[in-house]
Protein backbone atom coordinates (compact mmCIF):
# COMPACT_ATOMS: atom_id res chain seq x y z
CA UNK A 1 0.00 0.00 0.00
CA UNK A 2 1.46 3.42 -0.97
CA UNK A 3 1.35 6.74 1.05
CA UNK A 4 -1.79 8.59 1.08
CA UNK A 5 -2.53 11.91 1.68
CA UNK A 6 -5.78 14.26 2.37
CA UNK A 7 -6.10 17.79 1.76
CA UNK A 8 -8.96 20.16 3.12
CA UNK A 9 -8.95 23.78 0.76
CA UNK A 10 -10.69 26.70 2.60
CA UNK A 11 -10.65 29.44 1.16
CA UNK A 12 -10.38 31.61 -2.44
CA UNK A 13 -9.46 30.11 -6.50
CA UNK A 14 -5.99 31.25 -5.45
CA UNK A 15 -5.75 28.38 -2.73
CA UNK A 16 -7.66 25.65 -4.92
CA UNK A 17 -4.89 26.32 -7.19
CA UNK A 18 -2.03 26.31 -4.62
CA UNK A 19 -3.91 22.92 -3.18
CA UNK A 20 -3.20 21.30 -6.86
CA UNK A 21 0.17 22.64 -6.80
CA UNK A 22 1.11 20.88 -3.48
CA UNK A 23 -0.51 18.09 -4.83
CA UNK A 24 1.39 17.57 -7.68
CA UNK A 25 4.69 17.90 -6.09
CA UNK A 26 3.83 15.17 -3.62
CA UNK A 27 2.38 12.96 -6.06
CA UNK A 28 5.16 13.23 -8.43
CA UNK A 29 8.39 13.72 -5.95
CA UNK A 30 7.17 11.89 -3.03
CA UNK A 31 4.77 8.82 -4.28
CA UNK A 32 1.75 10.06 -2.29
CA UNK A 33 -1.96 9.51 -3.50
CA UNK A 34 -4.95 10.88 -2.82
CA UNK A 35 -7.21 10.00 -0.25
CA UNK A 36 -10.87 11.13 0.88
CA UNK A 37 -11.10 9.39 3.92
CA UNK A 38 -9.07 10.97 6.80
CA UNK A 39 -8.94 7.80 8.52
CA UNK A 40 -6.53 6.19 6.19
CA UNK A 41 -4.16 9.12 5.64
CA UNK A 42 -0.89 9.13 6.16
CA UNK A 43 -0.71 12.84 5.52
CA UNK A 44 -3.37 15.56 6.64
CA UNK A 45 -3.21 19.01 5.05
CA UNK A 46 -5.31 21.89 5.81
CA UNK A 47 -4.79 24.92 3.33
CA UNK A 48 -6.25 28.21 5.03
CA UNK A 49 -7.83 31.46 4.30
CA UNK A 50 -7.28 34.60 6.89
CA UNK A 51 -9.04 36.74 4.65
CA UNK A 52 -11.81 36.97 7.20
CA UNK A 53 -11.70 36.03 11.32
CA UNK A 54 -14.13 33.06 10.70
CA UNK A 55 -11.88 30.75 8.80
CA UNK A 56 -9.16 31.38 11.06
CA UNK A 57 -11.35 30.50 14.28
CA UNK A 58 -12.58 27.80 12.64
CA UNK A 59 -9.23 26.46 11.28
CA UNK A 60 -8.19 25.45 15.54
CA UNK A 61 -11.26 23.36 15.90
CA UNK A 62 -10.76 21.64 13.04
CA UNK A 63 -7.25 20.65 13.51
CA UNK A 64 -8.25 19.70 16.93
CA UNK A 65 -10.78 17.06 15.05
CA UNK A 66 -8.17 15.94 12.55
CA UNK A 67 -5.64 14.82 15.31
CA UNK A 68 -8.48 12.99 17.21
CA UNK A 69 -9.40 11.20 14.17
CA UNK A 70 -6.36 10.46 12.19
CA UNK A 71 -4.73 7.37 12.28
CA UNK A 72 -1.53 6.59 14.34
CA UNK A 73 1.78 7.97 12.75
CA UNK A 74 0.00 10.60 10.18
CA UNK A 75 1.32 13.95 10.22
CA UNK A 76 -0.94 17.12 9.96
CA UNK A 77 0.61 20.39 8.10
CA UNK A 78 -1.02 23.56 8.06
CA UNK A 79 -0.82 25.54 5.05
CA UNK A 80 -2.04 28.48 3.29
CA UNK A 81 -2.81 32.24 4.36
CA UNK A 82 -3.07 31.66 7.99
CA UNK A 83 -0.10 29.48 7.75
CA UNK A 84 1.70 32.73 6.76
CA UNK A 85 0.45 35.26 9.63
CA UNK A 86 0.10 32.92 12.17
CA UNK A 87 3.48 30.79 11.63
CA UNK A 88 4.95 29.25 15.29
CA UNK A 89 1.74 30.90 16.96
CA UNK A 90 0.23 27.49 15.25
CA UNK A 91 2.56 25.31 16.73
CA UNK A 92 2.03 26.58 20.12
CA UNK A 93 -1.65 26.26 20.09
CA UNK A 94 -1.40 23.17 18.18
CA UNK A 95 1.61 21.20 19.38
CA UNK A 96 0.25 18.45 17.54
CA UNK A 97 0.54 19.73 14.03
CA UNK A 98 3.72 18.64 12.52
CA UNK A 99 4.70 21.66 10.17
CA UNK A 100 3.56 25.12 9.23
CA UNK A 101 4.06 25.92 5.60
CA UNK A 102 2.66 29.51 4.17
CA UNK A 103 1.24 30.33 1.25
CA UNK A 104 4.15 32.01 -0.47
CA UNK A 105 5.96 28.95 -0.14
CA UNK A 106 4.06 26.22 -1.50
CA UNK A 107 7.17 25.24 -3.29
CA UNK A 108 8.71 23.81 -0.07
CA UNK A 109 6.09 21.15 0.84
CA UNK A 110 8.26 18.21 -0.32
CA UNK A 111 11.08 19.68 2.18
CA UNK A 112 8.81 20.53 5.38
CA UNK A 113 7.73 17.08 5.22
CA UNK A 114 11.01 15.62 6.59
CA UNK A 115 11.47 18.34 8.74
CA UNK A 116 9.36 18.12 12.41
CA UNK A 117 8.27 21.18 13.41
CA UNK A 118 9.83 22.94 10.20
CA UNK A 119 7.57 26.39 9.70
CA UNK A 120 8.07 28.21 6.34
CA UNK A 121 6.42 31.16 6.38
CA UNK A 122 8.64 33.56 4.21
CA UNK A 123 6.57 35.87 2.19
CA UNK A 124 9.75 37.09 0.64
CA UNK A 125 9.97 33.70 -1.26
CA UNK A 126 9.59 33.82 -5.12
CA UNK A 127 8.02 31.32 -6.63
CA UNK A 128 7.26 33.37 -9.65
CA UNK A 129 9.82 30.98 -11.96
CA UNK A 130 9.12 27.30 -10.17
CA UNK A 131 8.11 24.81 -11.99
CA UNK A 132 5.58 22.95 -10.19
CA UNK A 133 4.30 19.38 -11.49
CA UNK A 134 1.17 19.18 -13.07
CA UNK A 135 -2.33 18.27 -11.51
CA UNK A 136 -5.64 19.88 -12.02
CA UNK A 137 -9.12 18.80 -10.20
CA UNK A 138 -10.92 19.19 -13.42
CA UNK A 139 -10.10 17.88 -16.68
CA UNK A 140 -12.17 20.63 -18.23
CA UNK A 141 -11.13 23.89 -16.52
CA UNK A 142 -7.39 24.50 -15.90
CA UNK A 143 -6.36 27.91 -13.02
CA UNK A 144 -3.22 29.49 -14.22
CA UNK A 145 -1.75 31.70 -11.49
CA UNK A 146 -0.68 34.73 -13.38
CA UNK A 147 0.90 36.75 -10.55
CA UNK A 148 1.48 35.88 -6.61
CA UNK A 149 1.64 38.72 -3.81
CA UNK A 150 -0.15 42.41 -3.80
CA UNK A 151 0.94 45.83 -3.57
CA UNK A 152 -1.77 47.18 -2.40
CA UNK A 153 -2.44 48.55 0.91
CA UNK A 154 -6.01 48.32 1.80
CA UNK A 155 -6.23 48.92 5.07
CA UNK A 156 -8.77 45.84 6.03
CA UNK A 157 -7.08 43.38 4.33
CA UNK A 158 -4.23 40.48 5.45
CA UNK A 159 -3.52 39.44 1.81
CA UNK A 160 0.05 41.73 1.95
CA UNK A 161 0.89 40.20 4.75
CA UNK A 162 0.55 36.41 4.34
CA UNK A 163 0.97 36.35 0.08
CA UNK A 164 3.97 39.09 0.12
CA UNK A 165 5.26 41.67 -2.95
CA UNK A 166 3.45 41.53 -6.01
CA UNK A 167 5.16 39.49 -8.42
CA UNK A 168 4.19 38.93 -12.15
CA UNK A 169 4.77 35.50 -13.76
CA UNK A 170 6.65 35.82 -17.27
CA UNK A 171 4.01 35.44 -19.86
CA UNK A 172 5.60 32.44 -22.09
CA UNK A 173 5.24 30.64 -18.73
CA UNK A 174 1.57 31.31 -18.06
CA UNK A 175 1.20 30.88 -22.17
CA UNK A 176 2.75 27.58 -22.19
CA UNK A 177 1.09 26.54 -18.88
CA UNK A 178 -2.46 27.31 -20.86
CA UNK A 179 -1.27 25.18 -24.05
CA UNK A 180 -0.60 22.25 -21.56
CA UNK A 181 -3.76 22.65 -20.18
CA UNK A 182 -5.55 23.13 -23.70
CA UNK A 183 -3.66 19.98 -25.00
CA UNK A 184 -4.87 17.56 -21.79
CA UNK A 185 -8.55 18.28 -23.01
CA UNK A 186 -9.15 21.69 -20.97
CA UNK A 187 -11.34 24.35 -22.62
CA UNK A 188 -11.26 26.82 -20.62
CA UNK A 189 -9.03 28.82 -18.64
CA UNK A 190 -8.87 30.78 -15.41
CA UNK A 191 -6.44 33.48 -14.86
CA UNK A 192 -5.99 34.35 -11.01
CA UNK A 193 -4.08 36.82 -9.33
CA UNK A 194 -4.94 39.53 -6.48
CA UNK A 195 -5.06 42.30 -9.00
CA UNK A 196 -4.91 40.62 -12.21
CA UNK A 197 -4.88 43.61 -14.67
CA UNK A 198 -2.34 45.00 -12.81
CA UNK A 199 -0.35 42.78 -14.51
CA UNK A 200 3.46 43.42 -15.54
CA UNK A 201 4.26 46.13 -12.87
CA UNK A 202 6.70 43.83 -11.80
CA UNK A 203 8.82 40.60 -12.64
CA UNK A 204 11.74 39.06 -10.89
CA UNK A 205 14.23 39.28 -13.75
CA UNK A 206 14.50 40.91 -16.82
CA UNK A 207 11.25 40.85 -18.66
CA UNK A 208 9.35 43.00 -22.24
CA UNK A 209 6.86 45.46 -20.51
CA UNK A 210 3.41 44.44 -21.22
CA UNK A 211 0.69 44.44 -19.09
CA UNK A 212 -2.77 42.59 -18.53
CA UNK A 213 -4.73 42.97 -21.91
CA UNK A 214 -1.93 42.09 -24.25
CA UNK A 215 -1.29 39.01 -21.63
CA UNK A 216 -5.64 38.49 -22.63
CA UNK A 217 -4.74 38.94 -26.24
CA UNK A 218 -2.11 35.62 -26.54
CA UNK A 219 -3.90 33.00 -23.88
CA UNK A 220 -6.65 33.64 -26.78
CA UNK A 221 -4.51 33.07 -29.56
CA UNK A 222 -4.22 29.37 -28.65
CA UNK A 223 -6.68 27.91 -30.33
CA UNK A 224 -7.28 24.92 -28.42
CA UNK A 225 -8.97 27.61 -25.13
CA UNK A 226 -12.22 28.52 -26.02
CA UNK A 227 -12.65 30.34 -23.04
CA UNK A 228 -10.81 32.08 -20.75
CA UNK A 229 -11.86 33.57 -17.00
CA UNK A 230 -9.91 35.75 -14.91
CA UNK A 231 -10.16 36.95 -11.11
CA UNK A 232 -9.85 39.44 -9.51
CA UNK A 233 -9.71 42.74 -11.50
CA UNK A 234 -9.19 45.59 -9.41
CA UNK A 235 -11.68 48.93 -10.38
CA UNK A 236 -8.59 51.11 -10.40
CA UNK A 237 -7.44 49.54 -13.59
CA UNK A 238 -9.87 49.23 -15.56
CA UNK A 239 -8.97 51.60 -18.05
CA UNK A 240 -10.41 52.13 -22.01
CA UNK A 241 -8.26 49.64 -23.35
CA UNK A 242 -8.62 46.24 -21.05
CA UNK A 243 -12.76 46.63 -21.28
CA UNK A 244 -12.99 47.31 -25.07
CA UNK A 245 -10.10 43.60 -25.07
CA UNK A 246 -12.83 42.10 -22.91
CA UNK A 247 -15.95 43.44 -24.59
CA UNK A 248 -14.93 42.75 -28.58
CA UNK A 249 -12.73 39.56 -27.29
CA UNK A 250 -14.92 36.37 -28.47
CA UNK A 251 -12.93 34.23 -26.37
CA UNK A 252 -13.44 36.27 -22.75
CA UNK A 253 -16.13 35.01 -20.72
CA UNK A 254 -18.84 37.67 -20.33
CA UNK A 255 -18.40 37.88 -16.44
CA UNK A 256 -17.08 40.77 -14.45
CA UNK A 257 -15.79 40.88 -11.00
CA UNK A 258 -15.42 44.00 -9.48
CA UNK A 259 -14.41 44.41 -5.85
CA UNK A 260 -16.36 47.52 -4.91
CA UNK A 261 -15.77 47.52 -1.25
CA UNK A 262 -17.69 50.55 -0.28
CA UNK A 263 -20.16 52.64 -2.24
CA UNK A 264 -19.11 55.70 -0.53
CA UNK A 265 -15.99 57.54 -1.49
CA UNK A 266 -15.53 58.60 1.71
CA UNK A 267 -14.81 55.20 3.36
CA UNK A 268 -13.54 53.70 -0.06
CA UNK A 269 -10.35 56.85 0.76
CA UNK A 270 -10.31 55.19 4.55
CA UNK A 271 -10.16 51.90 3.01
CA UNK A 272 -7.14 53.02 0.57
CA UNK A 273 -8.94 51.47 -2.32
CA UNK A 274 -7.30 54.66 -4.63
CA UNK A 275 -10.75 55.14 -6.65
CA UNK A 276 -14.00 56.92 -5.77
CA UNK A 277 -17.41 55.85 -6.37
CA UNK A 278 -18.16 57.79 -9.69
CA UNK A 279 -15.12 56.04 -11.24
CA UNK A 280 -16.69 52.51 -10.03
CA UNK A 281 -20.11 53.52 -11.30
CA UNK A 282 -18.38 55.06 -14.43
CA UNK A 283 -16.51 51.59 -15.27
CA UNK A 284 -19.59 49.57 -14.70
CA UNK A 285 -22.33 51.65 -16.88
CA UNK A 286 -19.81 51.15 -19.11
CA UNK A 287 -19.33 47.58 -19.48
CA UNK A 288 -22.75 47.45 -19.41
CA UNK A 289 -23.03 49.84 -22.04
CA UNK A 290 -20.14 47.79 -24.07
CA UNK A 291 -21.53 44.22 -23.23
CA UNK A 292 -25.40 44.15 -22.92
CA UNK A 293 -25.59 40.81 -21.42
CA UNK A 294 -22.48 41.04 -18.86
CA UNK A 295 -22.59 39.45 -15.61
CA UNK A 296 -20.95 41.76 -13.04
CA UNK A 297 -20.38 40.51 -9.37
CA UNK A 298 -18.53 42.39 -6.25
CA UNK A 299 -17.46 42.66 -2.86
CA UNK A 300 -18.96 44.61 -0.39
CA UNK A 301 -17.90 44.97 3.58
CA UNK A 302 -20.54 47.04 5.50
CA UNK A 303 -19.68 48.36 8.81
CA UNK A 304 -16.24 49.37 8.18
CA UNK A 305 -15.20 51.69 10.74
CA UNK A 306 -16.13 55.05 10.67
CA UNK A 307 -19.16 53.86 8.39
CA UNK A 308 -22.22 56.52 8.99
CA UNK A 309 -25.95 55.56 7.71
CA UNK A 310 -25.32 57.73 5.00
CA UNK A 311 -22.02 56.22 3.64
CA UNK A 312 -24.27 52.54 3.96
CA UNK A 313 -26.98 54.80 1.66
CA UNK A 314 -24.27 55.67 -0.76
CA UNK A 315 -23.69 51.71 -0.84
CA UNK A 316 -27.11 50.89 -1.66
CA UNK A 317 -27.14 53.72 -3.98
CA UNK A 318 -24.23 51.50 -5.85
CA UNK A 319 -26.65 48.38 -5.39
CA UNK A 320 -29.63 49.84 -7.38
CA UNK A 321 -27.54 51.13 -9.95
CA UNK A 322 -25.16 48.57 -11.20
CA UNK A 323 -27.93 45.64 -10.29
CA UNK A 324 -25.48 43.35 -9.29
CA UNK A 325 -25.54 39.47 -10.74
CA UNK A 326 -24.11 38.14 -7.24
CA UNK A 327 -22.72 40.28 -4.21
CA UNK A 328 -20.27 38.99 -1.90
CA UNK A 329 -20.84 40.82 1.14
CA UNK A 330 -19.33 40.46 4.89
CA UNK A 331 -19.42 42.64 7.76
CA UNK A 332 -16.44 44.32 8.27
CA UNK A 333 -13.98 41.83 10.80
CA UNK A 334 -10.85 43.30 12.18
CA UNK A 335 -7.73 41.57 11.07
CA UNK A 336 -4.40 41.75 12.41
CA UNK A 337 -1.63 43.62 11.19
CA UNK A 338 -3.64 45.81 9.08
CA UNK A 339 -4.32 49.58 9.97
CA UNK A 340 -7.96 49.46 10.23
CA UNK A 341 -8.15 46.90 13.28
CA UNK A 342 -7.06 49.79 15.42
CA UNK A 343 -9.19 52.96 14.31
CA UNK A 344 -11.29 54.35 16.93
CA UNK A 345 -14.69 54.37 15.61
CA UNK A 346 -15.34 50.67 15.23
CA UNK A 347 -19.13 50.27 14.35
CA UNK A 348 -21.00 48.07 17.02
CA UNK A 349 -22.17 44.65 15.94
CA UNK A 350 -25.65 44.91 16.04
CA UNK A 351 -25.93 48.04 13.73
CA UNK A 352 -23.14 46.13 11.25
CA UNK A 353 -25.65 42.75 11.45
CA UNK A 354 -28.65 45.29 10.66
CA UNK A 355 -26.37 46.79 7.65
CA UNK A 356 -25.87 43.23 6.29
CA UNK A 357 -29.45 41.96 6.56
CA UNK A 358 -30.82 44.92 4.46
CA UNK A 359 -28.39 44.57 1.66
CA UNK A 360 -28.44 41.04 1.63
CA UNK A 361 -32.22 41.10 1.71
CA UNK A 362 -32.52 44.28 -1.25
CA UNK A 363 -30.15 41.86 -3.66
CA UNK A 364 -32.09 39.00 -2.94
CA UNK A 365 -35.31 40.95 -4.67
CA UNK A 366 -33.21 42.24 -7.07
CA UNK A 367 -32.18 38.55 -8.39
CA UNK A 368 -35.86 37.25 -8.02
CA UNK A 369 -36.16 40.24 -10.60
CA UNK A 370 -33.64 39.46 -12.81
CA UNK A 371 -34.08 35.36 -12.86
CA UNK A 372 -37.98 35.89 -13.78
CA UNK A 373 -36.10 37.77 -17.29
CA UNK A 374 -34.47 34.35 -17.59
CA UNK A 375 -37.06 31.60 -18.12
CA UNK A 376 -37.18 30.99 -21.84
CA UNK A 377 -33.53 32.50 -22.76
CA UNK A 378 -31.48 30.11 -24.76
CA UNK A 379 -27.56 30.05 -23.80
CA UNK A 380 -24.13 28.27 -24.05
CA UNK A 381 -23.37 25.97 -21.46
CA UNK A 382 -19.83 24.48 -21.17
CA UNK A 383 -20.42 21.50 -18.74
CA UNK A 384 -17.90 20.32 -16.32
CA UNK A 385 -19.18 18.76 -13.59
CA UNK A 386 -21.66 16.00 -13.08
CA UNK A 387 -24.26 16.19 -10.15
CA UNK A 388 -26.13 13.51 -8.45
CA UNK A 389 -29.21 11.99 -9.27
CA UNK A 390 -28.29 11.60 -13.12
CA UNK A 391 -27.38 15.49 -13.71
CA UNK A 392 -24.76 17.81 -15.59
CA UNK A 393 -23.95 20.90 -14.38
CA UNK A 394 -21.37 24.58 -16.24
CA UNK A 395 -21.89 27.64 -16.71
CA UNK A 396 -22.72 30.22 -19.50
CA UNK A 397 -20.57 32.80 -21.01
CA UNK A 398 -21.90 34.87 -18.47
CA UNK A 399 -21.23 32.51 -15.66
CA UNK A 400 -24.94 31.48 -14.87
CA UNK A 401 -24.43 28.04 -13.16
CA UNK A 402 -26.90 25.77 -15.36
CA UNK A 403 -28.06 22.21 -14.45
CA UNK A 404 -29.55 19.64 -17.17
CA UNK A 405 -30.41 16.08 -17.25
CA UNK A 406 -27.36 14.83 -18.63
CA UNK A 407 -24.28 12.50 -17.94
CA UNK A 408 -20.59 12.07 -18.86
CA UNK A 409 -21.44 12.52 -22.50
CA UNK A 410 -21.91 16.60 -22.11
CA UNK A 411 -18.58 16.99 -19.99
CA UNK A 412 -16.12 18.74 -21.57
CA UNK A 413 -18.62 20.45 -24.30
CA UNK A 414 -20.70 23.80 -25.11
CA UNK A 415 -24.28 23.27 -25.82
CA UNK A 416 -27.33 25.68 -26.33
CA UNK A 417 -29.35 25.51 -23.54
CA UNK A 418 -32.92 26.70 -22.48
CA UNK A 419 -33.50 27.66 -19.12
CA UNK A 420 -36.97 26.27 -17.62
CA UNK A 421 -36.25 27.49 -14.01
CA UNK A 422 -34.75 30.05 -12.58
CA UNK A 423 -33.00 31.03 -9.52
CA UNK A 424 -31.20 33.35 -7.30
CA UNK A 425 -27.86 30.97 -7.73
CA UNK A 426 -28.04 28.16 -10.13
CA UNK A 427 -31.09 27.84 -13.01
CA UNK A 428 -32.45 24.06 -14.42
CA UNK A 429 -32.52 24.01 -18.06
CA UNK A 430 -33.06 21.77 -21.55
CA UNK A 431 -30.01 21.05 -23.86
CA UNK A 432 -31.50 22.50 -26.75
CA UNK A 433 -31.80 19.66 -29.76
Amino acid sequence: MGKKFYIETLGCAMNVRDSEHMIAELTTKEGYEPTDRLEEADLILINTCSVREKPVNKLFSEIGVFNKRKKAGAKIGVCGCTASHLGEEILKRAPFVDFVLGARNVSKITEVLHRPGAVEVDIDHDESRYAFGEFRTSAYKAYVNISIGCDKKCTFCIVPHTRGEEISIPMELIVREAEKAARHGAKEIFLLGQNVNNYGRRFSGEHPKTNFTELLRAVSEIEAVERIRFTSPHPLHMDDAFLEEFADNPKICKSMHMPLQSGSTRILKAMKRGYTKEWFLDRAEKLRRMVPDVSISTDIIVAFPGETEEDFEETMEVIERVRFEQIFSFKYSPRPLTPAQSYDDQIPDDIGSARLTRLQNRHHEILDEMKRERIGKVVDVYFEELRPGGQAAGRSDNNMLVIVPGSEELLGRTLPVRIVEAGRTSHRGEVVA
